[in-house]
């Protein structure tokens, strides 16, 4: 038996941050070498950072990128270590991976299936390598291998498939499987979105089981960009069998899993599958001497959270408060502010901010926690403290505001621990009114200036918040949802108002659904938040109407849930208004085909004027594969036909 101990490690990199996350690849390799790991996995473009954008055609990002390798290099001694940077070669631009044995640069494998589609955007800046071909590269005056190439390290078979590579039907794993190869590394850089680590697990596994391999993925963590969120996931498989995971969505600054595989064992398992002669005339033969390893049981126990009934409610929870911690100290702002309205929207945001807190001192203590936010820790501080510190909460009255909600962001504010102001702005909003009033020379009134009127509570909001902001020294967060992105009920430079917006990837229905959650159950690990009963029982509202008029969002607008399945079938699935018209007919007989039709048509013109507002919001995150944004996933012009055609067609067919 053959036995050799693989590893992964997931590291929170910033784009460009060339020292920081050189240190932090160089601390993953030491702890890989105190475990006596033999093979390392790091991440894709783990040098440069993946999310570097149009600075990967800089020549100095490829000269800086070349250097950290150089530094990196003598640091691996007595370990086999990928890791990825971007690379030039005859005047083109390539992401690859730099494999290195026992101190040494060996060669550079390019990756063949460049991710295009929706938020990834990479053969805007590289070129695909053509699969089949190997190259020689020069550096500093030292040739080496470069392309489709693998490796044959002390008898132990290497290749790759560098992340989108496994999702493809054509994976590169079976002409790596044919030459006979023992491990599979994938260095990922795989955003998150709901569900998506079990469609990894399975090509993990089925690659695993398929090729007669040892797996090894690794992909990145935390916030790296801004908008996109990376889970920090590790999965070790051999045989078809899951031997090692990590936890996801940690506070860290890396992570390491690792687990001990029977080289021998998979390659008799490649005997029942394939008679045929590896070709070697791609394979670089290496001499490496692995460590004397004797085997022990691996633990593939999941956090529990993991396997808790409430999945969704529960990655939303981890991936949004791991995505504001590193929002924030890689912004190197002193906190967050929030416009509080005792509504649904900003009460999640404020929320949270306090699982930030808990969920960020649970894992790393108070003390290091503060020092990764560049806090002052004073002896006896506490979560709540910490909360004093990063959050303040505004909330402000005109005169048709109430005293529910009100109660409900005093009572909520209270509980989190946060900062809180009350502010009473309807002197300003008459003054604005009355210079208005003045200039058109009549009164504004509800029956012509409805919307006008509305407005200009929002927008005033706007100034006194951002200049508390300002004071502080800290990032305004805006509080509009994906519902209300895709039919632009929110007031521009009023709701919209911030520097990062944490839910326009998240539809309302959802939003709600879970905040009833945290009210009852929340996370695991964590207690619930009872105060939420206040925000909970409300119909949500806009509060910008006359007190006496009883306003709503579902009255101005449709059903929430009924606005999230049109949503998603006229964006997602591109379906056509007449074929949305029918999907809602089967699906919500509760309403009458007046209505579902008043509904679908106003969805489509909602949208297709408010693609100027999508264009106009604060980054996002991107939570799953339904984003409305512009900038990252879907895109629409903004200016159109409006489906006049389409909605006309609607109504002659019905």
């Amino acid at each position: 038996m053959k036995y050799i101990r693989i590893g992964a490690a997931s590291l929170n990199q910033t784009p460009l941050d060339w020292q920081s996350n050189q240190r932090r690849i160089l601390e993953a390799v030491q702890a890989a070498q105190a475990r006596h790991i033999s093979i390392l996995c790091l991440p894709e473009l783990c040098i440069s950072g993946y999310g570097c954008e149009d600075t990967f055609l800089a020549p100095s990002t490829l000269a800086r990128s070349l250097q950290t390798l150089k530094n990196i290099e003598p640091h691996t001694q007595n370990l086999i270590v990928s890791v990825g940077l971007p690379l030039t070669y005859q005047n083109r631009i390539y992401n690859t991976v730099c494999l290195l044995v026992n101190g040494k640069i060996i060669g550079f494998v390019a990756k063949r299936y460049l991710a295009n589609n929706g938020i990834h955007y990479e053969s805007r800046w590289f070129h695909p390598w053509q699969t089949g071909i190997q190259a020689e590269i020069t550096i500093e005056q030292n040739a080496y291998p470069l392309g489709d190439i693998y490796f044959n390290c002390g008898e132990v078979r290497l290749g790759f498939e560098i992340c989108e590579e496994a999702w493809v039907a054509n994976r590169p794993g079976i002409k790596l499987a044919q030459k006979g190869v023992d491990v599979i590394l994938n260095p990922s850089a795989s955003h998150f979105a709901f569900d998506k680590h079990i469609i990894r697990e399975r090509f993990v596994l089925e690659g695993s089981r398929a090729f007669s391999v040892s797996y090894i993925y690794a992909n990145l963590l935390g916030n790296e960009a801004g908008r996109i969120i990376y889970d920090g996931d590790l999965i070790c498989a051999s045989g078809g069998k899951l031997i090692a995971v990590s936890k996801r969505f940690s506070f860290s600054d890396w992570q390491l899993t690792s687990a001990l595989v029977d080289v021998d064992l998979t390659r008799m398992a490649q005997t029942y599958t394939s008679n045929a002669m590896p070709n070697l005339e791609d394979c670089i033969l290496l001499p490496f001497d692995y460590p004397t390893i004797y085997p022990h049981t691996i633990s593939t126990t999941l956090p529990s959270w993991e396997c808790s009934p409430s999945i969704k409610e529960e990655e939303f929870t981890r991936a949004v408060s791991l995505g504001l911690f590193d929002y924030l100290r890689k912004s190197r702002a002193h906190g967050f502010v929030i416009s509080l309205s005792g509504g649904a929207d900003s009460a999640s945001i404020a929320c949270l901010v306090r699982l930030m807190v808990e969920l960020g001192i649970l894992e790393l203590g108070i003390q290091k926690f503060c020092q990764k936010l560049n806090i002052p820790c004073l002896p006896n501080l506490t979560a709540s403290d910490v909360m004093k510190t990063l959050l303040t909460c505004v909330y402000q009255a005109t005169e048709n505001s109430s005293i529910t909600t009100q109660q409900a962001a005093s009572t909520l504010a209270e509980t989190l621990g946060a900062e809180y102001y009350e502010l009473k702005i309807q002197k300003l909003v008459k003054t604005y009114t009355e210079i208005v009033s003045s200039a058109i020379k009549r009164p504004l009134n509800w029956e012509k200036d409805d919307l006008a009127l509305q407005n200009i509570q929002a927008r005033v909001r706007a100034p006194s918040v951002w200049l508390i902001a300002n004071i502080k020294n800290a990032l305004l967060l805006a509080t509009s949802n994906r519902s209300e992105a895709a039919v632009g009920y929110a007031t521009m430079d009023g709701d919209t108002a911030g520097g990062l917006s944490p839910l326009t990837g998240i539809d309302k229905a959802f939003i709600r659904q879970w905040l009833k959650w945290l009210e009852t159950e929340g996370p695991v690990d964590l207690q619930p938040i009872p105060a939420l009963a206040l925000i909970n029982q409300q119909a949500p509202t806009a509060e910008l109407r006359p007190l006496n008029t009883h306003q709503t969002d579902e009255e101005d607008l449709m059903p929430y849930p009924l606005l999230n399945t049109i949503e998603k079938a006229a964006i997602r699935d591109r379906q056509t208004p007449l074929e949305i018209f029918h999907l809602l007919r089967s699906e919500y007989k509760e309403y009458n085909e007046s209505q579902l039709l008043n509904w679908v048509e106003r969805f489509f013109n909602m949208w297709t004027r408010n693609q100027w507002k999508r264009e106009r919001y604060a980054p996002s995150f991107h939570l799953d594969d339904e984003n409305l944004d512009p900038r990252s996933w879907c895109r629409f012009p903004i200016l159109s036909g409006g489906y006049t055609l389409e909605l006309a067609e609607m109504r002659d067919k019905i």
